[in-house]
């Protein structure tokens, strides 16, 4: 990791669009009436747990390079991970699973390790080519 923050033009509106998509995976996570796709793949579940939290960590990591903000952001994904799911087990119409957990730990790890690649410049490439 960097000890400096990428200069990004647009980061008051990268971070909104990634709060928002904290909001909806609250949302999904805590809905009685969750989102169903059907893709018949084998746990499929498992992959959308993972996919979401792949995508919040890594679009964060995006915008925040600095070690202990990166630190910051990674324990906060692992936590709202294990506390929505946690959650859900209070509502009749789900339940708490360990598999989604660690799915949604895997998708945070997934995130991280890709952020260590070039592609943690992608938002700062898609800047330049904003006018």
């Amino acid at each position: 990791m960097e000890s400096i923050n990428p200069e990004l033009r647009y980061r008051k509106l990268w971070l909104i669009i990634g709060y928002l998509l904290i909001v909806l995976v609250i949302y999904l996570s805590l809905t009685s009436s969750p989102v169903q796709i059907d893709t018949n793949l084998p746990y499929q579940d498992k992959f959308f747990h993972m996919l979401a939290y792949f995508s919040l960590t890594f679009w964060f990591m995006q915008i925040y390079h600095i070690r202990h903000h990166v630190f910051s952001w990674v324990v906060f994904f692992l936590c709202l991970g294990l506390l929505l799911e946690y959650l859900q087990g209070f509502d009749p119409e789900r339940y708490s699973e360990v598999g989604d957990m660690v799915a949604n730990a895997l998708g945070v790890i997934a995130g991280v390790s890709l952020s260590m690649t070039p592609l943690r410049y992608t938002l700062v490439k898609l800047e330049r080519y904003i006018k």
